[in-house]
């Protein structure tokens, strides 16, 4: 179990939390408390009361909804340093995807009455929120975008930039190594696709140079990925 100095120190590498003064952050590690999952568990589900908030320290979470025709849609993965389930703790609604450990998975959580001590004793924690949510529309709105305007192979291009990027944000090298560590089916998931058209697209994405594959790892070519991602 983590310490609070480890959890104030693992706050700081967060995009909700990094922006906030250390006091904020110490403040915040003495609210939360630990809990594990197993892989396979159900974390929360759709409709389900939302009570807290939740921050990834080891696994994958997959957060999906599921068609009434029984197509599972993945919005994304909430891996290490990721914060999810905060919508429905804010406004107070119920929440709008189910959340799933990919595979053992544990975090640290903020209820909601902890996260409004906050809010009463830290305004600041209020700004650091609105900002963190407007980056969720910002990437919500380019998802959707991703899906309705461009062919799996672009898709999947700019699924691994974001991730090299992600991984290496101060690289500035032409080919960047990354562990993509989920299945094919996890990846159709998340950019909307079945797993056999993506396989396709992964074999075109590699004969063009754009990839190259070696187990769960992953080269890209960032100025290829860019052509093919439309986004150079």
């Amino acid at each position: 179990m983590l310490s609070r100095s480890a959890i104030t120190e693992f706050l700081a590498q967060t995009p909700l939390f990094g922006p906030m003064d250390e006091a904020i952050r110490h403040t915040i590690a003495g609210e939360m408390r630990a809990i594990s999952f197993n892989a396979g568990q159900t974390i929360f589900g759709r409709s389900d009361p939302g009570t807290e908030m939740y921050l990834v320290v080891s696994g994958r979470v997959r957060i999906s909804i599921l068609s009434p025709e029984g197509r599972e849609l993945s919005f994304a993965h909430a891996s290490t340093g990721a914060v999810f389930g905060e919508i429905a703790m804010l406004d107070g609604g119920l929440r709008t995807a189910d959340a799933t450990a990919v595979d053992a998975v544990s975090v640290q959580c903020l209820s909601k009455p902890a996260f409004k001590r906050l809010l009463e004793t830290h305004p600041r924690v209020a700004e650091a929120v609105i900002r963190f949510l407007c980056g969720r529309i910002r990437d919500a709105d380019q998802q959707l975008e991703a899906i309705a305007l461009y062919p799996i192979e672009g898709r999947l291009a700019r699924f691994f930039l974001a991730t090299a990027k992600a991984a290496a944000p101060d690289d500035t090298d032409a080919q960047i190594t990354v562990d993509i560590s989920m299945s094919q089916s996890e990846l159709a998931l998340l950019v909307g696709a079945s797993r056999p058209k993506v396989n396709a697209a992964l074999a075109l994405l590699e004969a063009s140079g754009a990839i190259v594959r070696n187990g769960t790892r992953i080269t890209c070519s960032i100025s290829e990925l860019e052509d093919i991602a439309g986004t150079a």
